[in-house]
């Protein structure tokens, strides 16, 4: 498969890149709107092509899908392009600045036959699917969900990450993973109840943490943050015992592991280094070529957002909200 990049941003360079050549795929145009930029980018990742602006690839690039690391403000509206030119998307998290856009773009995609991906690596780690094969298997009554990420943003003027406009904070930019990580093991929420801070006073949240209610009487906790230490963390509980992750979605160390007591047996498994970015690529070249929704597609996108709308709605108006 051909891929064009969207812009240089970091992740592209560091994680996105390095997972697409160690496949049979490759990375053959990217477009910026500083064109210099984009060149000099071009050269250190030895790129054939280059794009004055994100509308040029689409008008001339030779390739199949496009990788969208932009602003998440601007996610909607550039996968949309994309659809308009007939080429697949995998999009950077989260998808859309809400629910009511999420389906919006999905439905966009799916109209023009074009697969789309949101880019939860994580939920590709052989960690992630054995943990949630453990709380779906092993678990009994499986009754509460924990997941926090959080890790020093230091005041940097421009970071898009601060910015009401592009749809920053710390909710979207990674509380998305913790929102995420919950409702693999519990489901969709009833009811969520959320307190947020800004503590930069940049009109964004830096740090939320969040209450979900579920109608069988189970609950998650999630909080996220810019303004602590790293941390990285999921824990789901049920009758019988739990099961436990750190270092839970962008793992610092090569090799991880999961911890878990169930029915009174102490485990801890050690998973190999892996690159869940090239996992990620891998699920996303295999949906495209057997013309299937990836694991991460629109419908799990448009499910995300949505509790992520109840916990900022919660948020303003200081209450529980109905998810």
């Amino acid at each position: 498969m051909k891929f064009g990049l969207l812009s240089t941003a970091g992740i592209a360079r560091k994680s996105f890149l390095p997972a697409v050549e160690s496949t049979d795929h490759e990375v053959t145009a990217v477009a910026s709107r500083d064109v210099e930029r984009a060149r000099s980018f071009a050269t250190d990742h030895s790129i054939p092509t280059t794009y004055d602006g994100y509308e040029a690839l689409f008008d001339d690039a030779d390739v199949d899908a496009v990788y969208i690391p932009l602003p998440n403000g601007l996610h909607a509206e550039w996968t949309k392009r994309a659809a308009d030119a007939g080429i697949d998307v995998l999009c950077e998290k989260p998808l859309a600045v809400d629910a009511e856009q999420a389906r919006e773009v999905v439905d966009y995609c799916a109209d023009r036959d074009v697969t789309l991906m949101e880019a939860f690596m994580y939920r590709y780690h052989p960690r992630t699917e054995r943990a949630v094969e453990l709380a779906d298997e092993e678990l009994e009554g499986v009754c509460s969900a924990t997941a926090s990420f959080k890790f020093p943003l230091f005041d940097q003027p421009g970071d898009i990450r601060l910015s009401p406009d592009l749809a920053g904070g710390s909710l979207m930019d990674v509380g998305c993973y913790a929102v995420s990580a919950v409702r693999q093991f519990l489901g969709e929420p009833d009811r969520a109840y959320a307190f947020a801070a800004d503590s930069k006073n940049t009109g964004v949240d830096t740090e939320l943490a969040g209450v979900l209610e579920y109608e069988s009487g189970a609950s998650a906790r999630v909080a996220c943050g810019f303004d602590t230490q790293m941390v990285q963390r999921y824990r789901v509980e049920g009758k019988n015992g739990w099961v436990e992750a750190r270092d839970a979605f962008n793992p610092s160390s090569q090799s991880v592991e999961l911890e878990y007591r169930i029915d009174g047996r102490h485990a801890v498994e050690t998973f190999d280094p892996v690159d869940q970015y090239r996992l990620e690529v891998a699920e996303f070249v295999a949906s495209v070529d057997e013309g299937r929704e990836p694991r991460t597609g629109g419908s799990e996108a448009i499910a995300n957002m949505r509790v992520i709308d109840a916990l900022y709605r919660s948020a303003e108006s200081e209450r529980s909200v109905a998810v």
